[in-house]
């Protein structure tokens, strides 16, 4: 069950491991592997809006990257079995995400949620999008009438989301950010001075040059090499769809709480 209320680091950390936002994760070694190799080989898929041009064309380049940022293990020569997510590096994360939320909020500033993996990040976004209101930064509106090859963009309770077939969709485009972003432009409307999203969503706005931050899995490298080249501002490593959302609220409470925003 989530822990009432806001949570210490100690208890947090505990709690992530708990419920496998971080330690021992879902995703095993082997799919991250596969995804470490496709994303050096150039299968923009896992570029995540990204332009990577051929940078990360090694795939032991991008596991060096993945443990030091993400805490998966750092043996090439493990191919097989159980991955990890480092829950220091998370709650790091979390505090580093929380500063930037801070400067927002102390500036008034338009902010931009986005996630491609609604089935379990969607409330820490809709939380966090509430607590900034609430300080005085304004929400972003996204234009109508937006869609992509995959679907149609619009907001649920704040967020910008991709609906297809009456479902909110799971996807790992840049698309979506993209055209809404280019949708702002054609109304003569400022851009968003942050975006805080995952997957596609935050590696495109890192990528067009506004302020990002974002959620990424383990089997999700390219946000963590965007945040080493600086186009992503923070990246938070954690399983991005365990199997509870509620499991995620004593993370948002800590976010929120270092962020000055409860």
């Amino acid at each position: 069950m989530p822990i009432p209320g806001t949570p210490s680091r100690a208890e947090l950390v505990d709690h992530l491991v708990r419920t496998r936002i971080a330690g021992d994760v879902a995703t095993p070694r082997e799919n991250n592997l596969s995804h470490y190799r496709k994303l050096a080989n150039g299968d923009r898929h896992y570029w995540l809006g990204l332009e990577l041009g051929d940078r990360w064309s090694d795939e032991q380049d991008v596991l060096a990257v993945m443990a030091e940022r993400c805490g998966v293990n750092d043996d090439p020569e493990y191919r097989y079995g159980q991955d990890t997510i480092d829950p220091e590096l998370t709650v790091a994360a979390l505090e580093r995400m929380a500063s930037r939320l801070r400067k927002a909020a102390a500036g008034n500033q338009r902010v931009l949620f986005a996630t491609g993996h609604p089935g379990g990040l969607l409330d820490v976004h809709r939380a966090t999008a509430a607590a900034l209101r609430a300080a005085g930064c304004e929400i972003m509106v996204i234009p109508e009438g937006l869609h992509t090859d995959e679907g149609y963009v619009f907001q649920f309770a704040d967020v910008a989301v991709l609906e297809r077939g009456a479902t909110l969709w799971h996807t790992h485009s840049g698309e979506p950010m993209r055209t809404i972003l280019g949708g702002l432009e054609h109304e003569g409307r400022p851009l968003p001075d942050l975006v805080v999203a995952d997957h596609g969503w935050a590696g495109c706005a890192g990528q067009l040059g506004v302020d990002s931050v974002g959620y990424a899995d383990c089997n999700d490298p390219a946000l963590f090499l965007a945040e080493a080249e600086g186009t992503v501002q923070v990246t938070v490593p954690l399983d991005d769809h365990v199997t509870s959302p509620r499991h995620y609220d004593p993370m948002t409470a800590y976010l929120l709480s270092e962020a000055g925003l409860t």
